[in-house]
């Protein structure tokens, strides 16, 4: 490559073509100077992908965390809500004409649709045969010629949490199951069956009679299985005394399944299967055997589980569930 050296001036020297002063920063054709990351350099027309600085570089302090009145500090992420607390806002201003028969029992909502078809169904004295056909609070409907009053049913399934006691209300002031549903619904909703003060699980909330009925009544042998935690190991023998039965002071009870639970720590934990609804009947099963139970939790209720339900967190049943709990048989 050829160069040509210049004339020097009066305190400053150029080495050739394109060269730049000594020391100093390149000067803008309006003989400012410019910096080089005023405009970002190109690869094929195209800006050159920006590099971030290091994280040490970004910031020379940290940025303080929150501190709560304690001075304890608080996380940066939202706190998980619970599940189903509360019911989302109920929308029952308007409901159609053939869910609220079929919510007050007269029939399915099929069956009802041919009722309203066939003009037998009135709303505030006028016959309705227009499909789709809904009501508000407060308006009146017969159904050939009375006077139908429909309550929305509802199913609550709580994960009960051990030291509350399975009752509507305690004269003694003790923590009640109702507590902790008191934000579930704006019905009144009653516990199917009961658990212990010290018995943890499933327990279902509804203010359907005909459902709560079914689900308690041994003929209809509903499901349960717990799982128990006894005080010593239990015995294989023991397992097998328990599925072919043992006589309690108000008669035989025997288990559907009795095996030790496969990922417990030892041969305490055993799950126990049963259809009987009894008071205490689990606890009592293994006192007959000489144990003690110092933990006992159910983890299935007919068809219901504890899936994604936390302890102490309720959540209100699907459509599909409802359906398979009024198919048991």
């Amino acid at each position: 490559m050829n160069t040509r050296k210049t004339g020097t001036g009066k305190g400053r020297t150029t080495t050739g073509r394109g060269a730049k002063p000594s020391g100093s920063k390149p000067a803008s054709r309006s003989g400012k100077p410019t910096s080089r990351t005023e405009k970002p350099a190109t690869r094929g027309g195209k800006p050159a992908p920006r590099t971030e600085k290091p994280d040490a570089e970004k910031s020379s302090t940290p940025r303080p965390r929150p501190t709560a009145a304690d001075g304890s500090s608080k996380p940066h992420y939202k706190p998980k809500v619970r599940k189903g607390d509360p019911l989302p806002t109920f929308n029952e201003e308007d409901i159609r004409l053939n869910k609220y028969l079929s919510n007050a029992g007269v029939c399915s909502r099929r069956e009802a649709d041919v009722l309203i078809q066939t003009g037998v169904v009135s709303v505030n004295g006028q016959i309705i045969t227009e499909m789709g056909y809904k009501i508000k609070k407060g308006d009146k409907v017969q159904y050939d010629g009375e006077t139908i009053n429909a309550e929305i049913k509802r199913y609550v399934l709580l994960n009960k949490p051990k030291g509350f006691i399975t009752t509507m209300d305690d004269p003694l002031g003790r923590k009640t199951v109702m507590g902790l549903i008191i934000n579930a619904c704006k019905e009144r909703v009653y516990p199917v069956g009961r658990l212990d003060r010290d018995t943890t699980g499933l327990l279902l909330f509804t203010n359907d009679g005909d459902m709560a009925k079914k689900l308690t009544h041994p003929r209809y042998e509903a499901t349960k299985i717990y799982h128990v935690e006894a005080d010593k190991p239990v015995q294989a023998e023991h397992l097998e005394m328990l599925m072919r039965g043992i006589e309690l002071e108000d008669g035989r009870i025997q288990a559907d399944k009795a095996e030790y639970v496969k990922d417990g720590k030892s041969s305490r934990e055993v799950g126990i299967e049963i259809h009987s609804g009894k008071n205490r009947i689990v606890r009592r099963m293994f006192e007959k055997l000489g144990y003690e139970v110092v933990k006992l939790d159910r983890v299935q209720f007919a068809s219901l589980t504890k899936k994604d339900l936390p302890r102490g967190y309720y959540r209100h049943l699907t459509e599909k569930e409802v359906h398979f709990l009024k198919m048991t048989k």
